[in-house]
C-alpha cells in the first residue's frame, strides 16, 4: 500500500486552467495536466525565482521532494510546448 500524499501548501493560483497552442482545434490536441502542486513549484522558483530551499520551506515540503515535483513539472510543459499539446491545471 503506497504512502498517502501529505497535503501540500499552494498560495498562489493560475488565472487559467487550460493553455493551448493557437490555431488548432480542441479535439485534435492531445493534452498533459500539471497538478497544483507542480504549478506551485514552476511559479515559486522559475517565476519568483526563490531558492529549492525557500520554495520548499513555503510549500512545507523537504527540498528534495520539492526537486521530484520540479523536475516533474518541467518534463510535462517541455512536452507539451515542444509536441503541440495542450496544458491543463488540475486540482
Amino acid at each position: 500500500m503506497p504512502r498517502p500524499c501529505i497535503n501540500r501548501r499552494v498560495r498562489g493560483t493560475p488565472n487559467s486552467s487550460y493553455f493551448k497552442p493557437s490555431g488548432i482545434r480542441m479535439n485534435k490536441l492531445e493534452e498533459t495536466s500539471l497538478t497544483l502542486s507542480e504549478f506551485e513549484a514552476i511559479r515559486l522558483i522559475d517565476f519568483l525565482e526563490k531558492s529549492q530551499e525557500e520554495a520548499g520551506k513555503e510549500m512545507e515540503i523537504s527540498q528534495p521532494t520539492l526537486s521530484r515535483i520540479l523536475k516533474s513539472a518541467r518534463k510535462k510543459i517541455s512536452d507539451a510546448i515542444i509536441n503541440g499539446k495542450a496544458i491543463k491545471i488540475k486540482n
